[in-house]
Parts: structure tokens; sequence; C-alpha cells
């Protein structure tokens, strides 16, 4: 077993390409586009402006069994005061290439003076984090990462313990539930006179830093959080513009004043699946025929400004998404991820009828 950096665009070739060797033949894995994953590791991709990645190869024999990054982000550690290194991006046939690639990160960390190692996050807390370790047979939803079931062994087996759970909801739009949720959200509306209204594309610009500003004010204060950077938040909204449905993201407003926000996003992976990684020959005609093919969003932001929470806007955002993606023709929803231990937020969208079904898990070990 060799464990050696990535050098070469041959090697990060190799990189990029190894989970569809791996993964080709399981029901549930989505392959990513492969130009989407090109750009995560671009020099370009503006979260290189605040921190350093070391991608790993493991080989055997001349063959690629596995690969890792090694991240070190400075401003999640000036932002909470840690002295963290991160892992991410990681695969691995067996334990022992998976084993081999950690302590190739954990001896990046020691070498930089980080004094822990958390993950997975790909890169970061924004992007797709943890592994989940249940509810395998389901395939993740648009911007989710997922993992085969041996993958949270390995780390126990290095090492690793929990260190916070990330909990995935699932609304079916069509259950008895949505009948109490919309007497509960109306109780709220008739109690506070907020209102909510859809996302104007028209307004783009506008309508993005209103986004911005009640993301960064209703997240501020969760574990992990750090803040986009303008570049970072600018090249999400790009990427989120060409699959938004404006019809399913929300701004609750009081007064007319923006306190509460919901966005959710067409599962675009119902669409991933069946194209290989490619837009051509065949992919870009799935495509094309994406509104046929998607029945199902999953809602990654749901967020209510701290002096309005805890007066019911949650459910009341809750509902009316729940209410639009019907009459778009969604038939179910993924609410994630939700801190374990964000007890507002989980009973809310418990009560507004959720089954919390699946379990992210992020892992972390002192060197």
């Amino acid at each position: 077993m060799n464990v050696r950096p990535v050098v070469s665009r041959r090697d990060l070739a190799r990189f990029i390409e190894l989970p569809y060797a791996l993964h080709r033949g399981d029901p549930s894995w989505v392959p990513p586009l492969r130009l989407t994953e090109r750009a995560r590791f671009s020099r370009k991709n503006p979260f290189f402006e605040h921190a350093t990645m070391q991608l790993f190869l493991a080989e055997d024999r001349g063959r690629t069994v596995g690969r890792v990054a090694a991240i070190d982000d400075r401003l999640h550690n000036d932002t909470h005061g840690d002295n963290l290194a991160f892992f991410g991006f990681f695969e691995a046939l067996d334990e022992t290439s998976a084993l081999a690639l950690l302590a190739a990160v954990e001896a990046w960390a020691r070498a930089r003076g980080r004094a822990a190692v958390r993950g997975p996050a790909n890169p970061s807390m924004n992007d797709g984090s943890g592994f989940q370790i249940d509810a395998f047979g389901t395939p993740p939803y648009v911007m989710m990462p997922w993992n085969p079931p041996a993958y949270p062994r390995y780390l126990a087996r290095a090492g690793y313990t929990k260190v916070k759970d990330l909990y995935a909801w699932l609304f079916d739009h069509h259950s008895a539930a949505v009948s109490r949720l919309e007497r509960l959200a109306a109780r709220v509306q008739r109690r506070y006179p907020v209102r909510v209204r859809p996302v104007d594309l028209k307004r783009f610009e506008a309508e993005l830093a209103i986004v911005e500003r009640l993301y960064n004010g209703a997240w501020e204060e969760n574990w992990g959080f750090v803040r986009y950077t303008e570049a970072e938040f600018r090249a999400l909204a790009r990427e989120l513009r060409l699959i938004i449905d404006p019809e399913i993201a929300v701004f609750a407003e009081l007064a007319g004043e923006p306190v509460g926000l919901a966005l959710a996003l067409p599962d675009i992976n119902q669409v991933l699946k069946k194209m290989n990684g490619r837009i051509v020959p065949f992919g870009f005609v799935h495509l094309l025929r994406r509104r046929q093919l998607i029945d199902q969003a999953r809602l990654p932001i749901l967020g209510v400004v701290k002096e309005h929470r805890h007066k019911g806007f949650e459910l009341v955002l809750i509902h009316e998404i729940i209410r639009r993606s019907r009459a778009r023709g969604y038939r179910r929803g993924e609410c994630s991820w939700i801190l374990e231990d964000n007890e507002a937020m989980n009973k809310g969208i418990a009560a507004a009828g959720a089954e919390r079904y699946k379990t992210y898990r992020l892992f972390q070990k002192a060197l």
C-alpha cells in the first residue's frame, strides 16, 4: 500500500474518477457531473482564498484504491478559535487503504501544527458534511453526500469518535399531517401578521442580498458555521440559479421586513442518476426532461432571524413550501441537514409531520 500526494493533472483525473469505479454498481450512488467535480478542485474555487488542501491517492501495486483530501481552513479556525484540520472527499476500497489515507491526513495536519482532525467535510460545513450512518438504501438528495456502510467503521478503527450528528427529515406531501400543519400555520398567522412571498428572479441581485443577510443572521450562532465569503456566496448563487424553482423559494416578511427564508431545490440528483456524470452524448437529453423526471425537492435552507424565533414562523414557511411544492407536482421532500442539538428546529419540523429518517455523522480525532 502506497499513499502519495496528487501532483499532476493525471493524478487529479485519477482522484476524480475513483468513485465512479468504486460505486458504479450501487443503486444508491448518484454520479456527480465530472465537470462540476473538476471545478471543486480548480484554483479558481474561492474556497482556496482562505483554505489549503492537499489531495492524496492510495495505490496498491499501481491500482488506485483510495483517495482523501487534507484540508486546512483558516477561516474556520479563526471563526471558532479551533486548531483543526479537516478531511474530505474520502473513498476507500477496504480498511487497509482507509487507515493508510487517514494516517496521511494526520501526518499532514501535525506538520501544520494542528491539534485534531475532523471530517468528513467536502470541503467545508457549507458543503456536503458527515458520513451517513443509517438509511443506506436511500439515494442522497441534491447537494447531500453518500457513502457505503463501511466508511464509519473504518473511522472507528482509526480512533475517530463522534463529534456531531446531522439529521435529515423526510416530508410526504400527501400525508395526513399536512392538514395539521395548515392549522398550525394559520394559528401563527392570526397571531402575527407574517406574510410569505416567493423569490423574484427578475430582481436577482436585490433578492440575493436579502438571502445573504438572512442566511448569515439566522445561522451565525450554529455549531461549525462559517460565513461564506462574498466570492463563495456569488459562486453558490450562480450554481443554484441553474436549478432553482422560484415557486419553492420564499421569504417570510413582517411589516415589510424580511425575517425568514425557506429555499427548496428540485432534486436534480434524480436526473444525474441517469447521466453517469456526463452531459454528452446522452446526458443532455435527461437535462431537457428534468421537469418530467423530478418529483421531489430538498429544503437545505430554513431559518428565521434570532429576534423572531420561537414564534412559529418556521411552521409558516414549511407549510408554504409544501403547499407550493404540491402545486408544482413534487410528491415528497427532504429537510436537511439539522444539527442534532437544534431542539427548536427539530421539534418544529417534527410538528410539521416530517419523519427523521437519516443521520450524518462528523468524526474527530485528537493528534
